[in-house]
């Protein structure tokens, strides 16, 4: 079992990391342990090593457990949490997040050890409750590329032996519970191939989309009704289904609620099917990207004001690459720039805007922004001719 431990207490997370490898009596060996006194090293990790089980303090300066545990947990939502700290009153949320258990500091052994007891006895990610149902679905996933996440959080890629199973699959999968015509696919597919050879063709890749979901494990079913084919779904989550259903959910971005964004914001890896090249699927990428654009512009201007830069810069560049005919994270980025005195930044990112805007899109910047920057350049042009009085 893979356990992180994170405190920004020294001693602290040095007396819990010894007290679990002093464990007896419980069957979870081999314990790999890893101890973290800062969460955004604790997230780095976890990205390259799924942990199995964490004990977070709550109290940390660069940001609450709870927190953590959102970001933890949208990556690995089979993954155990147990909140460790000294305040009695963060109980009733700690169960709230779900968490295992709640620690109080001083942690006594045989307390840990009736955690850890809970741990070894809990049911795997994904296993059948008492009423039938599972406790983490499966997930397909289509964003950025397509792959599907295990009941117990880890990711895995298809095995494909055509390229056209794929594509199909991603086709069937865009039209969800929808019924697709033999004759659309075939259009799409194999529009060069005669009917009979397409046919072949098409029922090869269905034979080998069905092997392939049997293979994952998925709750998922291709059913051949009105000469066609649909993708049903069972027992099993989209990526992209919810993460729009996590958009809209959300409060408005705030100070207070900035850790729920950025835990939104992490679970839009790139844009549906994006590594792809599917032509049929831009309308859908365009349209997730522009959701994603102004979540993202929402969240960067929250960041400014809070002047944490560096979070905010990153988001407004990201925003100028993914859709660099919009002028937001060109403007953003400038006024943040100008808010710093970083004239050189303001002026080389203008020149970036109208070079774009002309070379690829035929376009000018708009009225507004263009009086922007004049407007700001001739402050510049007051400020050195008061400099040069004094």
């Amino acid at each position: 079992m893979k356990i992180i431990l994170v405190d920004d207490e020294y001693l602290a997370l040095k007396k819990m990391e010894r007290l679990l490898q002093s464990l007896e009596g419980v069957n979870l060996e081999p314990l790999t342990v890893r101890a973290f006194q800062s969460p955004l090293q604790a997230l780095d990790a976890a990205v390259e090593d799924a942990p199995d089980l964490a004990f977070l303090d709550i109290d940390m300066p660069e940001m609450t457990g709870f927190e953590l545990a959102d970001r933890l947990l949208a990556m690995y939502p089979g993954l155990e949490v147990v909140f460790v700290t000294a305040y009695q009153e963060f109980a009733i949320k700690a169960f709230e997040i779900n968490a295992l258990d709640y620690l109080l500091k001083p942690i006594h052994p045989d307390r840990l050890a009736v955690t850890m007891k809970r741990v070894a006895s809990s049911p795997p990610a994904g296993a059948p409750t008492e009423e039938g149902r599972s406790v983490n679905h499966m997930m397909l996933c289509c964003l950025k590329n397509l792959h599907f996440r295990s009941a117990d959080g880890k990711l895995h890629s298809f095995s494909w032996r055509t390229l056209k199973a794929p594509e199909l699959f991603a086709y069937l999968i865009y039209y969800r519970n929808k019924t697709v015509s033999k004759q659309t696919l075939i259009d799409l597919l194999w529009p060069d191939f005669n009917l009979k050879r397409a046919t072949t063709q098409l029922h090869t890749a269905i034979y080998q989309i069905r092997k392939t979901i049997k293979t994952s494990g998925m709750d998922l079913h291709i059913k051949f009704q009105d000469e066609g084919y649909r993708l049903e779904f069972g027992n099993v989550t989209l990526d992209i289904e919810e993460w729009e259903k996590d958009l809209r959910g959300a409060p408005p971005v705030a100070p207070e609620s900035l850790p729920e964004h950025i835990a939104i914001m992490d679970k839009y890896p790139g844009d549906f099917l994006d590594e792809h090249g599917y032509g049929w699927a831009e309308p859908e990428q365009e349209r997730t990207r522009l959701l994603w654009f102004d979540h993202a512009k929402r969240i960067a201007e929250c960041c400014a004001g809070l002047e944490q830069h560096a979070e905010a810069i990153g988001l407004y560049q990201e925003m100028i690459r993914k859709m660099p005919y919009r002028e937001e994270g060109y403007e953003g980025l400038m006024k943040l720039y100008a808010s710093l005195n970083q004239r050189v930044g303001v002026r080389r990112l203008y020149q970036q805007m109208t070079s774009v805007f002309l070379e690829d899109y035929d376009m000018a910047p708009s009225k507004e922004i263009s009086a922007w920057f004049e407007a700001w350049e001739k402050e510049r042009v007051h400020e050195k001719e008061e400099a040069d009085v004094q």
